[in-house]
């Protein structure tokens, strides 16, 4: 096999990829994740597989990266992280519930719930964003192919439109190191003189 023609489709289908970034719909997920820091909201984030890391990398790059210089912090929790509990949760009730039932404990109105699933099909994820939208919250969903059921449910929707769920995650997880920059900037903005 010729794997470096392999790695320069798989490069340039990536491209075409990137290319229909959704520059609005992010600019809107960047405000909303900058509402929810000025009004020391909780920002939840969740995934499966892949995404759970995508997921797990957000809230560090969020937490630390952000605002580890400044006095304000945000509240950014990865809901896949704490794996004792996942498992509890999964064995004793379902895995369906794996992150609404860490909700119940956490969540208060108005907070931020980000899904990320690359199907939009992943069921916990759903369960726990009709939580938040049932208890007052905002929600955004990352997803890819047509968006799925997540990009139904969500108050805004990051659809990457690709049937490739490789490039779906690659492209979360770009989407999720801009945001963490375009926050930081936001943030670290030094106001103009005159």
């Amino acid at each position: 096999m010729e794997f470096q023609a392999f790695s320069n489709k798989y490069i340039d289908e990536l491209k075409i990829t990137l290319e229909a970034f959704n520059h609005a719909q992010f600019e809107k997920i960047v405000n909303r994740m900058l509402d929810a820091f000025e009004q020391g909201k909780h920002i939840f984030v969740m995934g499966n597989g892949g995404s759970g890391s995508t997921a797990s990398h957000f809230a560090c790059d969020i937490n630390k990266g952000c605002c580890y210089d400044l006095e304000k912090k945000f509240k950014v929790i990865c809901l896949n992280d704490n794996i004792p509990t996942m498992l509890a949760l999964a064995n004793d009730i379902s895995y369906q519930a794996v992150y609404v039932e860490q909700l119940k404990n956490f969540f208060n109105p108005g907070d931020l719930v980000i899904g990320i699933s690359g199907s939009g099909n992943s069921e916990n994820v759903l369960e726990a964003i009709r939580f938040a939208n049932a208890k007052s919250g905002f929600t955004i969903g990352l997803c890819g192919f047509s968006g799925g059921k997540l990009a139904q449910i969500v108050h805004e929707a990051f659809i990457v439109p690709s049937d490739d769920m490789q490039k779906i995650e690659d492209v979360h997880m770009i989407v999720v190191h801009i945001i963490m920059q375009a926050v930081y900037e936001a943030l670290h903005r030094t106001p103009v003189a005159g």
